[in-house]
């Protein structure tokens, strides 16, 4: 429906209906995404057409987007975390799971937990990202656009240490496709599967971010470095504008305290036995 069509010509009734299609299949999530999709592509095609900077010639001859008065999904905001009981719970099926499981993809969650990062992060370690000397992971480039540097615990940086990484300098190589990493969706999906089987918590991967945030106050890491941690942005002028400071040491102290905090909790927690 309208693939033969400029994109001039699309109207708000075209998208709705390839959307309606994929929603009254069931697959609401999916129709979400990909309105947002449609928007986004006719958002940077009105922006590249109309950019006065620009002497190019106009190619699309966009006048508005279609897409922009098509309401979005409303968003279930997720409030699950790991208490400790749970997080070790996790945290030893990890360390030596009762299935046959490929296992960077183990030793990737429990990097997760270790320095509550985003698993597309965490999933595309590679060589060039870790600084052995300085037990720092550094990503050039983020899911928010910024450089991001984390100096992560001794717990953590033990088992990077422990891992070889294959042929190609992935940390956490796929299963099918040693050339790739393993994707943010096998996590997802491999986790999903066991916590079918009832041998894990219920947690997604986004639940173990929350995780990290949540027990990382408790261990008495201030907000603000645990955002800075996290990467996540902050939009005060100061912090946008002016402050240009890594706050490496203070990440440093904010990881030591976690570090002795989840030392300490992997030794006097036991995980739940499982009722047969």
């Amino acid at each position: 429906m309208g693939c033969n069509r400029p994109a001039r010509e699309i109207e708000p009734e075209d998208i709705v209906e390839v959307i309606r299609w994929i929603y009254e299949r069931g697959k609401k999530s999916m129709a979400d995404h990909v309105r947002s999709y449609v928007h986004a592509a006719y958002s940077w095609g009105l922006k590249s057409e109309h950019d006065y900077r620009s002497t190019s010639q106009r190619r699309f001859r966009l006048v508005y987007n279609p897409a922009a008065g098509i309401p979005t999904e409303p968003k279930n905001v997720g409030t699950r975390w790991l208490d400790e009981e749970e997080f070790v719970r996790l945290y030893r099926w990890l360390e030596c799971p009762d299935a046959p499981v490929h296992p960077p993809y183990t030793r990737a969650v429990r990097i997760l937990m270790l320095t509550g990062q985003r698993v597309e992060e965490i999933a595309r370690l590679h060589v060039d990202n870790w600084d052995a000397e300085e037990r720092i992971i550094d990503w050039s480039k983020t899911k928010n656009g910024a450089p991001h540097a984390i100096p992560v615990p001794p717990v953590a940086a033990e088992l990077i240490e422990s891992i070889k990484p294959n042929g190609y300098g992935w940390f956490f190589p796929s299963a099918m496709d040693p050339m790739r990493p393993v994707s943010h969706g096998t996590l997802y999906s491999f986790m999903w599967r066991q916590r079918d089987r009832g041998v894990i918590p219920v947690v997604t991967n986004r639940d173990l971010r929350r995780t990290w945030k949540t027990l990382a106050g408790q261990a008495g890491v201030p907000k603000e470095i645990r955002d800075r941690i996290q990467n996540h942005a902050l939009q005060d002028v100061s912090s946008k504008n002016y402050d240009r400071w890594n706050y490496m040491r203070e990440k440093r102290a904010g990881m030591a305290k976690w570090d002795k905090f989840v030392r300490a909790m992997l030794a006097k927690k036991r995980p739940l036995k499982l009722v047969a």
